[in-house]
């Protein structure tokens, strides 16, 4: 008879999910009455959470169809949505240093990266990986920076804490680049067809991504 000291040790828990459960995304839930928002977690004045509370969230392999269009978050500046999550929204940045330059941001109002939940920060860096990919394959441009500014002396321009992911096409530019990515220089508007079409391919590489790593995924777990 087998020792009570023989006892099996348990098993590896499995590895958290890089995709969010299809279940915590529901598209007819309005982006105000998430979980992950309420009233006291936006400010009025804000432009990202006038986003936030625009656009509901949506599971990133099953994007709505038709999309909601750029004009949603009028009167306030358009709005090329790339994924909205329960607990975050990503989008092109309307004046770009680059093209594919988009921000990242929590849905919930967070001024600076000391005021975000951990649940919020553990998605911000499974996005920007996934993103950064996206951005990649939508544009060709190899290479890129993440950057994140918190507050007026570090060239935060919004209050409301957010990730910028910035492709780099080359380095003929650099100086010019990077002054002007910390508040220096002129920037140009985005222009309007360009951002459609572009965030158009961005959220279709997103999918591509966000399903590769589900397929990635289970096929580790099968190992285990």
């Amino acid at each position: 008879m087998a020792s009570t000291n023989d006892k099996k040790p348990p098993a590896t828990p499995a590895p958290a999910s890089i995709v969010p459960d299809v279940n915590t995304f529901d598209p007819g839930l309005p982006a105000s009455k998430t979980s992950a928002s309420n009233d006291s977690d936006t400010q009025l004045n804000c432009p990202f959470c006038h986003i936030s509370s625009t656009f509901p969230p949506y599971f990133p392999l099953s994007p709505p169809s038709p999309f909601p269009p750029s004009t949603s978050t009028s009167p306030h500046p358009r709005t090329f949505l790339l994924l909205s999550t329960p607990l975050l929204v990503a989008f092109l940045d309307i004046m770009p240093l680059s093209p594919g330059h988009l921000l990242l941001c929590p849905r919930r109002h967070a001024a600076k990266l000391t005021d975000v939940f951990s649940d919020e920060a553990a998605e911000l860096g499974k996005y920007l990986r996934i993103l950064s990919e996206a951005v990649t394959r939508a544009t060709g441009i190899k290479d890129w920076n993440v950057v994140q500014n918190n507050g007026a002396a570090a060239a935060q321009v919004v209050e409301h804490m957010h990730f910028h992911v910035i492709p780099r096409p080359g380095l003929r530019e650099a100086e010019r680049f990077t002054s002007t990515m910390f508040g220096r220089g002129r920037r140009e508007d985005l222009d309007e067809e360009e951002g459609e079409e572009l965030a158009g391919r961005i959220r279709r590489c997103v999918r591509e991504v966000v399903r590769e790593e589900e397929e990635r995924e289970r096929g580790r777990k099968a190992k285990l």
